[in-house]
């Protein structure tokens, strides 16, 4: 019995190393056989990724360029259009009838009416003062020529009324002395008569002859009365 036991036993055991040959072999087989999927399928998507690549650069660049063309109709586009509105404003501008030129314009028409009016307020303010100015030159030009009239009609008056107290005193001499004068002229008027019988002496003026004249002279226009006045103290004797 043990030695059918140990036959048994080596059997079995070399059944199970023959079991793990196969398996071992199977299982290298697949490892053999995983290995060249994965290398065959490793290929196989490295050339799908270039072409993919590939194609999406393509698209890229042909959207690029679409977007590029597309940008620069647009430029083209908005710089016709900006151009036409530029032209279009300047027309208006032309004509009178941009708001932009408008707005501006009535600012400066305000302006200049303000302005207007302020000169035109600044210009009768001007010519009042100086009418003003005038009037007052001319009330100073009055009153200087009444003050220098009165001070010249003092000044002649007083010379007159100085003249006049000197022919008083000579009068009251002359009083005095007239019998003696008297005299003297008839002794000479004799001798005279009996030279030359047709000449007649002048009689000699008198102060009451001469008075009633000065005052005539005090009333009449000034610029007649010191010529007149002057003329008559010329004559006078003892002047």
């Amino acid at each position: 019995m043990p030695v059918h036991r140990d036959r048994e036993k080596k059997e079995s055991t070399a059944e199970e190393m023959e079991v793990e040959e196969h398996e071992q072999e199977a299982s290298s087989s697949e490892e053999e056989d995983s290995d060249t999927s994965s290398v065959s399928e490793d290929g196989d998507s490295s050339e799908m990724d270039e072409e993919d690549c590939e194609r999406r650069r393509t698209e890229c660049l042909d959207e690029m360029t679409n977007l590029e063309k597309q940008f620069t109709d647009l430029k083209d586009q908005l710089y016709h259009e900006r151009l036409s509105q530029v032209n279009s404003k300047l027309t208006e501008v032309e004509a009178g009838r941009a708001a932009e030129y408008l707005e501006p314009l009535a600012v400066l028409l305000e302006n200049m009416q303000v302005r207007t009016k302020v000169a035109g307020i600044y210009r009768e303010l001007c010519l009042e003062s100086v009418k003003n100015k005038y009037e007052c030159e001319i009330q100073a030009a009055c009153q200087h020529w009444e003050s220098e009239k009165l001070l010249l009609l003092d000044t002649v008056q007083s010379e007159l009324e100085e003249k006049i107290r000197r022919l008083e005193e000579d009068r009251h001499s002359i009083d005095i002395t007239s019998e003696l004068w008297n005299d003297e002229l008839s002794g000479r008027k004799k001798k005279r008569d009996a030279l030359s019988p047709d000449k007649k002496r002048r009689r000699p003026s008198v102060v009451s002859d001469i008075l009633p004249l000065l005052i005539h002279l005090l009333h009449g226009p000034l610029y007649t009365r010191a010529a007149q006045l002057t003329q008559v103290l010329l004559k006078w004797p003892n002047g």
